[in-house]
């Protein structure tokens, strides 16, 4: 699967989950322990409007505090769907697997920036649907594609600290909860980590 296509099946997965939140559960926590539903959302909502600035060669320092705080109004869905469509089209701009990004820990390739906003567009779908007691289930080809990726990049993240301790994983085999562990988190919805 190209970055491209799985930044965008990994969005269109959270945009599932986002739409399945009801009114009532924007204050519910997450397995993202700083996190309540809203945090989380409004948290994916900013990496998805990074996307178009950086991939268009802006740096974090000329986005500035543009993108810090509420950015999802009175509308989430709304705000998750705007900033979804930009970064996809983006994304699947021409010439963009050539580009590349400036990154707060530097120059990175964008094809690695789309499959890193994949994994976490992924991980945090399951994040969501545990808090909302929405299907927890991920899309095999996404979690396949994002563990083969991330097995490589799993001690960096944990050393760097954006990774909580890899929990034991209880049913061998099974693929989603082997995505979920390198990523700190317990598939039975435990030992949260943001």
């Amino acid at each position: 699967m190209s970055a491209i296509e799985l930044h965008r099946e990994a969005a269109h997965q959270f945009g599932k989950v986002v739409a399945a939140v009801r009114d009532d559960q924007w204050a519910l926590p997450t397995p993202c322990e700083a996190w309540d539903v809203r945090a989380l959302v409004n948290h994916v909502v900013g990496e998805a409007r990074w996307t178009q600035p950086l991939l268009a060669g802006l740096s974090i320092a000329d986005v500035g505090h543009s993108l810090d705080g509420d950015l999802l109004g009175a509308d989430p869905l709304g705000a998750w769907n705007a900033a979804c469509a930009t970064a996809t089209e983006e994304a699947a701009g021409e010439g963009v697997t050539e580009r590349v990004v400036q990154l707060s820990f530097g120059d990175t390739p964008a094809e690695e920036y789309l499959r890193q906003l994949a994994a976490d567009y992924l991980v945090h779908s399951w994040d969501l649907a545990i808090a909302i007691g929405a299907d927890s289930h991920l899309d095999a080809d996404l979690v396949s594609a994002v563990t083969a990726w991330f097995a490589d990049m799993e001690p960096h993240y944990r050393a760097a600290g954006v990774i909580g301790p890899r929990p034991a994983v209880k049913r061998i085999g099974e693929p989603q909860e082997l995505l979920l562990a390198m990523y700190g988190r317990d598939a039975s919805g435990g030992n949260l980590s943001g």
